[in-house]
C-alpha cells in the first residue's frame, strides 16, 4: 500500500490527510498531535477514527491543516482521517458511518448584513 491522500473540511479549515503503512506516527503541521492539540478531548476527536476501527498502531498520519480554529480543525481532521481509512480498506466504512464521520458538516457563520451590527442582532427599537 502506498499512501493515501484525502481532504477534510469544517468551518474555515482544511485538512489534507496523508496515511501510510507505519507504527503509529501522527504529526500535524509537523508536530505531534498531542503537542499541536493539548486539550484532552479534542485530541480524542482527532483520534477517534482509529479507535474505532481498532488501528491505532498501523498507520502513520501526516496531517496538514489551516484556517479557523483549534475546534474546526480537528473536525475537519476527523473527516479526513475518516475518509483515508475507508479508502484504505472498505470494512472500516460501516462503523466510520454509524458514528456520521463520512458527513461533511456544511454549517458556517453567517454573514452580517449592513444596517445591523451582526449577522441577526438588530439595534434597540425606541418606539418614541
Amino acid at each position: 500500500m502506498e499512501q493515501v491522500n484525502t481532504i477534510g473540511r469544517r468551518k474555515a479549515s482544511v485538512a489534507r490527510v496523508y496515511v501510510k503503512k507505519g507504527s503509529g506516527n501522527f504529526k500535524i503541521n509537523g508536530k505531534d498531535y498531542k503537542d499541536y492539540f493539548p486539550m484532552s478531548h479534542i485530541q480524542f476527536k482527532v483520534v477517534d477514527p482509529l479507535l474505532t476501527v481498532e488501528a491505532v498502531q498501523d498507520y502513520d498520519i501526516n496531517v496538514n491543516v489551516q484556517g479557523g480554529g483549534f475546534k474546526g480543525q480537528a473536525e475537519a481532521i476527523r473527516l479526513g482521517l475518516s475518509r483515508a481509512l475507508s479508502k484504505i480498506n472498505e470494512d472500516y466504512r460501516k462503523p466510520l458511518k454509524v458514528k456520521k464521520y463520512l458527513v461533511r458538516d456544511a454549517r458556517v457563520v453567517e454573514r452580517k448584513k449592513f444596517g445591523k451590527p451582526k449577522a441577526r442582532k438588530s439595534f434597540q427599537f425606541s418606539k418614541r
